[in-house]
């Protein structure tokens, strides 16, 4: 049974949105977040909430025997990837060291499940779809951190008995349909910085490289609505829980969209010029990828919701008015 669930980085853009999905199932939600990069104001009022460091293994298991916590969804993160090139000391601190922290205050505990919120970015630039078996090369120092933490998690959860679930999220984006929650921070996030830009008068947008190998010359991703994701994470929780199976999986939806496009479906929306910057290449910034989510489907009898861009769009365009008003 799953009871008492312990979120890392709870008060984050995906957290807040994984808590709401949980609370509307009837999930006791305790959270910890050292509000780095999380809000206040994205914290569900239904969960209990720990001003706390992930680095802080005595802390962290004194919650998790207290409130006899049995499953564990493990999202705190540095996330950006322009950040990570220019301090990646930062990012093996917290993305590697906090799991393993993580981890050993789980050791011998009532944790008997983990979720673990990966990325795209551990897989090899320029294979274009990806399934969970495609070549592992992480180009960026945010992707190289990720990929330090599944293996701890695989290790550690091997040893000590406890089901894991990673999800290795491709670009996630949107707002949740029911208004109260999305995306603050800006952190590099293309949907976010668009939006904000959208509501100006004359809106100019930053477009990091035009001469990749795609149609358009911009990068091609797979973008995810957060509303679909979070539901991912529920499924995956229940899965390994019954199962006691663990799996690794990707989160898209087998669908790529080019930058540029993106840029265009904001201008036809907020029907409004829209003056493109180009600028040189990103460090760290993948060609192309774009998930192959057959197991995902399988596995889970997921089906996407929210998978229109024109709806993700209007989902981060809502919010941003909603937080300006």
């Amino acid at each position: 049974m799953i009871k008492n669930i312990l979120i890392t980085g709870g008060a984050g853009y995906i957290g807040s949105h994984v808590i709401e999905v949980l609370i509307k199932n009837k999930k006791k939600i305790f959270i910890i977040d050292n509000l780095s990069t999380g809000f206040k104001k994205l914290i569900n009022k239904k969960a209990s909430f720990y001003n706390l460091n992930i680095l802080n293994t005595t802390k962290l298991r004194k919650i998790i025997l207290e409130k006899k916590i049995d499953s564990v969804i493990h999202l705190a993160a540095s996330l950006s990837i322009g950040i990570g090139e220019k301090q990646p000391k930062l990012y093996f601190k917290n993305n590697v060291l906090g799991t393993k922290s993580l981890l050993n205050a789980c050791k011998n505990s009532t944790v008997k499940n983990i979720i673990f919120s990966s990325t795209a970015a551990v897989y090899k630039d320029k294979q274009k779809i990806v399934t969970e078996k495609s070549k592992i090369s992480p180009k960026s120092v945010y992707g190289k951190t990720k990929l330090k933490a599944e293996k701890i998690i695989i290790a550690c959860c091997d040893k000590f008995k406890i089901n894991y679930g990673i999800l290795r999220y491709f670009n996630v984006c949107g707002a949740s349909p029911s208004g109260n929650i999305g995306l603050i921070s800006k952190a590099d996030h293309l949907f976010k910085n668009i939006a904000i830009e959208i509501m100006k008068k004359k809106p100019s947008v930053k477009i990091y490289g035009n001469d990749y190998n795609t149609p358009d010359g911009t990068t091609i991703r797979d973008y995810i609505h957060v509303a679909d994701l979070a539901v991912i994470h529920h499924k995956i929780l229940k899965y390994i829980s019954t199962s006691k199976k663990s799996k690794i999986l990707n989160c898209g939806y087998n669908r790529g969209v080019s930058v540029k496009q993106v840029v265009d479906e904001f201008k036809k929306q907020a029907k409004k010029e829209v003056k493109i910057n180009f600028l040189s290449r990103r460090a760290g910034d993948m060609e192309m990828i774009i998930a192959n989510n057959r197991n995902l489907k399988k596995l889970l009898n997921w089906k996407p919701r929210h998978n229109n861009l024109s709806t993700i769009v209007r989902s981060c365009i809502e919010w941003e008015k909603s937080i300006n008003n």
